[in-house]
């Protein structure tokens, strides 16, 4: 199982670097990966299991946060009878909407392990297009908070953290033209 201290911090250089496309067949190593990825982000959304094993709550997380330099994401959200997990290998936002968001309750993110004044300017709706874990192409339309996750995700593939796109000088800047969610 991973644990928090696998997680890089944003002290670490690796996360600044752009990940490397993925090619298929995957080897085992990723598939390993992805499927604790996904294991540690539905556990940390669960409240006894992210006690229990001391996690921090995450909706998704990139390869290189836990040191891989590949073009993968995993994100886990929550619905009425579970979790919706999305594995998409080699993503690419291909259309996004005009109008834009923000977490009005501030963006998260597992490797920043501080408070983040401000806000981070979203498409409210994407779509993604990758490869599952069997080298299918996918698609996926997302809104809202999905939306939100995937841009963060693909962010971290290209080297960039959510605190980067908060203006230091003016952290709420222009928060009057987008909606907050």
């Amino acid at each position: 199982m991973l644990k928090m201290k696998d997680i890089l911090d944003e002290k670490d250089k690796r996360l600044r670097l752009i990940s490397e496309e993925v090619t298929f067949p995957l080897t085992k190593e990723d598939k390993k990966n992805m499927k604790l990825m996904e294991e540690y982000l539905v556990n940390s959304q669960i409240e006894e299991m992210a006690e229990k094993y001391n996690l921090r709550p995450g909706m998704g997380m990139a390869a290189i946060q836990i040191g891989v330099p590949k073009r993968y994401i995993v994100i886990v959200q929550e619905v009425e009878d579970g979790f919706d997990s999305y594995i998409v290998i080699n993503p690419k936002i291909v259309s996004n909407s005009t109008e834009m968001i923000y977490v009005e309750d501030g963006e998260g993110c597992l490797s920043v392990n501080r408070e983040c004044e401000g806000i981070v300017p979203r498409y409210a709706r994407v779509t993604v297009e990758g490869y599952d874990m069997d080298g299918n192409k996918i698609k996926v339309r997302a809104r809202e908070e999905l939306a939100i996750a995937f841009q963060h995700e693909i962010d971290h593939l290209n080297g960039i953290l959510f605190v980067d796109k908060i203006d230091p000088k003016n952290p709420y800047k222009d928060m009057d033209l987008y909606r907050p969610i």
